[in-house]
């Protein structure tokens, strides 16, 4: 039996649950104090009515015999994979067919088991640094070898193909942790790079609603060329409150072939071996959260996490700190003042206000001497963070 020491690559911890380790540490030590964070992306305002009211629906169905549901399909109920197509359409102006949207449980999930179609090992990934830490361990799991490809300063954190070959490219964009949003002569950029390479691009769009800048795609396939070189995922978990809930798609288009594969089937045969299917209540919840009123409701909640964004990068000008993102993101992507490393950042912010954000290093080697800030918290919270902050930076 042979256990896979790839797992001796990854950090001891996940970068969050080092977070948490380290705020318990403190609480514990400090139990008078009153720690606010603005770290992990986790949304605090309510599901919309629309939504919570069709889930209620579901259950009551399930109370019933003669409503009453059994398993599921595997890959999500039609009528749930017919609104993220109608989502696409009316939002995005992309036509897709149902069969190439599957339903799941959230996007971090299918973005590491979409690498169930690919080798384990003898591939070449190219990863945005900083970016999401999901990419690169799934990738040192998977014995592949990666590209960094560093988002800084001089490329404005939105970085330009590699000039080596590569097989799999993950893009996130907007980006998380730093904001930066490519727009569509960029992430074009990236489509032809991935043609020329006959590579795959895993486009993570978890945070496309919040994209401000109408020059800015909210998926790749707005791209010409990409329904031949890209597989995109959808969360609904920023946008309509479901990070409790757990949902969301990935879209795998009909025309991507490899090797004599066609990798949309090879997708439905690895989720309806090894995935039982999202539970019908929460796909009731998908269908309510993509009707016209419930994504009325997803931007008045967008909205309020961009006022809480434009507080935080408002009090960064004053002090006359670098940073990006707020705009596209609900983050904002700080440089650490006096030349701090992150950690000693996040250490000294902890000690002497109480405030919790993200240490850039944990997104990437390039993220050292950043810093992420959410503005996933209540307003009120948000500008008592602000104050505190205030007096030390």
């Amino acid at each position: 039996m042979k256990i896979n020491q790839n797992y001796n690559k990854l950090p001891h911890n996940y970068l969050f649950t080092e977070i948490a380790l380290r705020t318990e540490k403190y609480i514990k030590t400090h139990p008078t104090q009153k720690v606010i964070k603005l770290g992990i992306g986790d949304v605090t305002q309510p599901l919309s009515p629309v939504i919570a009211n069709a889930m209620k629906q579901a259950v009551e169905e399930l109370t019933k015999k003669e409503t009453f549901r059994g398993y599921g399909p595997e890959l999500g109920h039609v009528w749930a994979r017919q609104s993220v197509a109608d989502y696409y359409k009316n939002e995005m102006n992309v036509v897709l067919d149902i069969d190439e949207i599957t339903i799941g449980d959230g996007i971090g999930e299918d973005l590491a088991n979409i690498t169930d179609l690919f080798n384990h090992g003898g591939n070449t990934v190219v990863i945005q640094d900083p970016v999401y830490p999901l990419y690169q361990s799934t990738t040192l799991m998977d014995s592949n070898d990666i590209i960094y490809v560093p988002c800084n300063e001089a490329n404005g954190f939105l970085p330009t193909p590699p000039d080596s070959h590569s097989d799999i490219i993950y893009l996130c964009s907007p980006n998380n942790p730093t904001g930066a949003a490519f727009n569509f002569s960029q992430l074009k950029a990236w489509v032809d790079y991935a043609l020329e390479n006959n590579a795959i691009i895993l486009f993570d769009a978890a945070y496309e609603r919040f994209t401000s800048n109408n020059d800015c795609p909210r998926s790749i396939f707005q791209i010409e060329g990409a329904r031949n070189c890209a597989i995109e995922f959808g969360s609904l978990s920023k946008t309509a409150g479901f990070s409790c809930i757990r949902s969301g798609y990935t879209i795998v288009p009909n025309d991507l072939n490899r090797d004599g594969m066609n990798l949309l089937r090879m997708w439905q045969q690895r989720q309806t071996t090894k995935y039982n299917g999202a539970n019908y209540i929460t796909q009731r919840g998908l269908e309510a959260a993509l009707t016209p009123q419930g994504l009325k409701d997803a931007d008045r909640n967008i909205a309020y996490y961009h006022h809480n964004a434009g507080l935080i990068t408002s009090m960064l000008k004053e002090k006359g700190l670098f940073f990006t993102g707020g705009e596209s993101s609900p983050y904002v992507w700080l440089k650490c003042p006096n030349g701090m490393k992150s950690w000693d950042f996040f250490q000294y912010l902890l000690d002497t206000v109480q405030v919790i954000g993200t240490p850039g290093v944990g997104f990437g080697p390039s993220g050292e001497g950043y810093f992420r800030l959410s503005a996933f918290n209540s307003t009120e919270q948000t500008i008592e963070a602000l104050e505190r902050l205030d007096t030390i930076l």
